[in-house]
């Protein structure tokens, strides 16, 4: 009923499946959300911070999906490939390629 009243806040994401077109929205900017800033570099890795905790981790874009493995304070969250949804500045990244969880992040 809720997302019924609001349907363009649902239908706002679109797919983002050019790797070309992520890496010039995210290098250089950081990704922000909820007490998370997050850093996907040119080089491979993933660093920033969640919660006052250092984040860390690889990434690659491989066959349209954002692959990466995470660290959260040492501990290791898993490798997980990950479909990205747009909306303008923000980004939508879905786990299990698009199956699971999704969290959005401010490109900033």
């Amino acid at each position: 009923m809720f997302l019924a009243a609001f349907p363009s806040v649902v239908l706002a994401f679109e797919p983002l499946t050019d790797g070309a077109e992520f890496r010039r929205l995210v290098f250089g900017n950081d990704l922000t959300r909820l007490g998370v800033r997050l850093q996907v570099r040119e080089d491979g890795r993933i660093t920033g911070s969640g919660l006052g905790q250092p984040v860390t981790g690889e990434w690659e874009w491989r066959d349209g999906y954002f692959c990466r493995t995470l660290f959260w304070d040492g501990d290791d969250l898993g490798a997980d490939c990950q479909l990205v949804l747009r909306d303008g500045d923000r980004l939508r990244f879905v786990t299990e390629r698009g199956a699971g969880m999704g969290a959005n992040f401010s490109i900033r």
